[in-house]
């Protein structure tokens, strides 16, 4: 375990130096690693018989639902003149180009050119698939090799089916690297940003514990003042009484995912517990997607949460807008400098900075057009 204000992380290597000047790779330039499952839209997005474009760090995506229900994903450019495919037609169990009628199978092969004779021009085989599965109310694709999505697991969400718990789904666009978002929820001495919403909060960090993949940090969080938010109490478990309690809060980074438990006072269980991913939109990365299912626990009197449950849903809204502008200015001062010039000095965050760095991927230049080929295919199966 690697306590706050130590000199060296777990194994005894020295921690990384603060200093933005440190020879580190700038962390802000390292991509999100494609071979893990992400969500890429909410399922009921994607309706039946209609497409939806999606896209994962400048590639763009096109999700289809099928007559069967199933749902595709397909690169989002026709093979034929480039045309999104996003703005095509369902038909049946393929996907038509809007343009010239191409249809699409679900696995990205041609399987009809309406007008094609013998004496035209060999086609193309057709576009990219990325294997697609739906959970947790969510469309997830995997970017990555296509070989190792078999063996990689979607993220585990045990909580989600569980009917002691009622499901509040999050999908919002922050215009910053996805590293900040995994800072901004593992560092909880940030709460004097929301001093306005949850009163006086005194974290504590009670410990760490970092590996090659993973860091998860407790706190202890006490109530010492202010106006607290009421919906705030109803997360705490605190109930209608309002009465004041010390929660113990596990924030845990698993890479690439976060999840967040909240047990209030005298509880064997969480009272809340949060998965999250942080989804990047652009091919520089400067601009990501997140994903969160809140997952919050029923009282003994069910009736209450649905009433309370717009009030909590605008606290949560409200506490994600001021993370959002944090995040978003730390974004900016980035662009602006074109360097991380970032000061750090808590430990945790230096550790969770090292696990992000390290499975996460170099941003490479994007390819020009010209030398763009699809995975698997030569030269001759991209003629015209």
């Amino acid at each position: 375990m690697t306590e706050n204000g130590s000199d060296k992380v777990a194994d005894g290597r020295p921690r990384e130096d603060p200093h933005p000047l440190s020879g580190r790779p700038d962390l802000r330039r390292v991509g999100a690693n494609p071979d893990f499952w992400y969500p890429v839209a909410l399922s009921r997005s994607v309706r039946g018989g209609q497409v939806a474009a999606a896209v994962f760090a400048g590639e763009r995506i096109a999700l289809y639902r099928a007559r069967s229900g199933a749902v595709h994903a397909l690169e989002d450019r026709c093979a034929h003149r480039q045309v999104p495919l996003s703005m095509g037609v369902v038909d049946g169990e393929t996907l038509r180009c809007c343009y010239h009628a191409w249809a699409y199978r679900g696995d990205g092969r041609i399987s009809q050119i309406p007008y094609l004779s013998k004496g035209d021009a060999r086609p193309p085989r057709g576009v990219r698939a990325y294997p697609v599965r739906e959970a947790y109310g969510l469309v997830f694709v995997f970017p990555g090799a296509p070989e190792k999505a078999e063996v990689t697991a979607l993220p585990d969400v045990p909580a989600f089916a569980s009917p002691a718990y009622r499901t509040m789904t999050f999908s919002r666009t922050v215009r910053c690297h996805y590293s900040f978002m995994h800072e901004n929820l593992l560092d909880m001495n940030h709460q004097f940003l929301h001093r306005g919403v949850v009163g006086k909060l005194q974290p504590k960090l009670l410990g760490y514990e970092s590996g090659p993949t993973s860091v998860e940090a407790r706190y202890l969080f006490t109530h010492t003042g202010g106006k607290r938010n009421r919906s705030a109490s109803l997360l705490a478990a605190e109930g209608l009484g309002g009465q004041a309690s010390s929660d113990v809060m596990t924030i845990r980074t698993a890479y690439p995912y976060q999840t967040l438990d909240l047990v209030p006072e005298k509880a064997d269980h969480p009272a809340l517990r949060l998965w999250a991913v942080y989804v990047p939109e652009d091919a520089e990365q400067r601009v990501c997607h997140a994903y969160g299912l809140l997952m919050i626990e029923k009282p003994r009197i069910p009736v209450a949460l649905n009433v309370a449950w717009p009030f909590i849903r605008h606290f949560t809204e409200r506490v994600f807008a001021e993370d959002r502008t944090a995040v978003e200015a730390e974004q900016r001062a980035w662009d602006e400098q074109g360097e991380d010039r970032n000061h750090e000095v808590f430990s945790l965050i230096l550790d969770v900075r090292d696990v992000l760095r390290t499975n996460g991927v170099p941003l490479a230049p994007r390819p020009s057009a010209n030398s763009r080929l699809c995975e698997g295919r030569t030269s001759e199966d991209l003629m015209p």
